[in-house]
């Protein structure tokens, strides 16, 4: 087992380097091959040609792409320094970049971003997850009844309203028309716990219905396979509670294609929640990409995308280890 743990985080330590050379490939060469000089990118908007040279020399542009990308692997452990003559900047490791149009390194920007998007990454999680998986069983075990068709309704009807849709009216009805919580926003949770999940909770509410709808369906859908399993008539030929059969057999097996999905939703949204945190207001890690995006700030860009590339690989660890704790027949020999 711990043979296995290893070898999954070596490759996930290889999956991301290859992420950061595919990612800075793309920032850095794409570029030169379509004929545009990246500095223009890092520039800002109608750059001088003046403006263009000291960030060719700060950024060391000028220099083999090799090389550069060494400095951006360099900045990631020890730090880095940027100088083009008088004018030096430091980046303290992790160097994920330097915004220079907001004056600070990216990785200062993604720790203030973080909290908001952990804190909603969180809470959605938990109330999908419960909320998805309790209604995908009791629809599998009702199947065809009146409770199975009005939950697979209700989960279509999440599955089809974006985010952003119901998120405002959400935000109307809480704060305007039953004025329960006036001007949502997020709260710091060492402050106030209960204002911070007070405030909190319509996000949490609006996104976990979206992905709560997904775990249902699929849940049912798991459900129904294992329900139709030689070992499940089995042990209700034995006699188990159906409380055993359901809780302990029928569930346990159903929950590794759930499990899949819910790492890699989890990852994504730790990555940032670019819907639900730009209709919140929330500046989240998916509200300061969408800023970045709007404002040319490439280095945010570049950061963002290594650091939410991060939690994607380690979700995938992590699924792969519980992989093995819940169904033995996946575990290496």
């Amino acid at each position: 087992m711990v043979g296995f743990v290893i070898r999954r985080v070596l490759g996930g330590i290889v999956i991301l380097w290859l992420v950061s050379v595919i990612t800075f490939l793309l920032f850095f060469l794409v570029p030169k091959v379509f004929g545009s000089n990246p500095a223009v990118l890092f520039a800002g908007r109608s750059p001088t040609p003046a403006v263009v040279a000291a960030v060719t020399k700060k950024l060391g542009l000028d220099q083999p792409l090799v090389v550069q990308y060494w400095h951006f692997l360099e900045g990631i452990f020890v730090g880095r320094h940027y100088d083009s003559g008088p004018d030096v900047t430091y980046c303290p490791a992790p160097c994920l970049g330097y915004s220079f149009r907001n004056s600070q390194p990216v990785w200062q920007q993604i720790t203030q971003a973080l909290p908001v998007t952990i804190s909603l990454t969180i809470g959605a999680a938990v109330l999908f997850l419960l909320g998805g998986v309790t209604v995908g069983v009791i629809s599998a075990l009702r199947r065809g009844r009146f409770a199975d068709r009005a939950s697979m309704t209700v989960a279509l009807a999440g599955v089809s309203m974006p985010v952003y849709f119901t998120g405002l009216v959400m935000l109307y009805l809480v704060s305007y028309k039953w004025r329960i919580i006036k001007g949502v926003h997020y709260a710091n949770f060492l402050d106030n716990p209960f204002t911070w999940a007070w405030n909190l909770l319509p996000a949490w509410i609006v996104l976990a219905f979206l992905y709560a709808a997904m775990y249902a369906r699929l849940t049912r859908a798991s459900m129904l396979d294992v329900l139709g399993e030689d070992y499940i008539r089995t042990a209700r030929a034995k006699g188990l509670p159906e409380r055993d059969v359901i809780g302990k057999h029928a569930l346990r097996a159903a929950l590794t294609p759930i499990l899949t999905i819910f790492g890699l939703d989890v990852g994504s949204l730790l990555g940032g929640a670019v819907l639900t945190e730009s209709t919140f207001g929330f500046r989240g890690l998916g509200k300061m990409s969408i800023e970045a995006i709007n404002t040319q700030d490439l280095p945010t860009i570049l950061g963002v995308t290594v650091f939410a590339a991060f939690f994607v690989v380690l979700a995938n660890i992590i699924v792969d280890v519980l992989y093995a704790v819940l169904d033995p027949r996946v575990r290496p020999t």
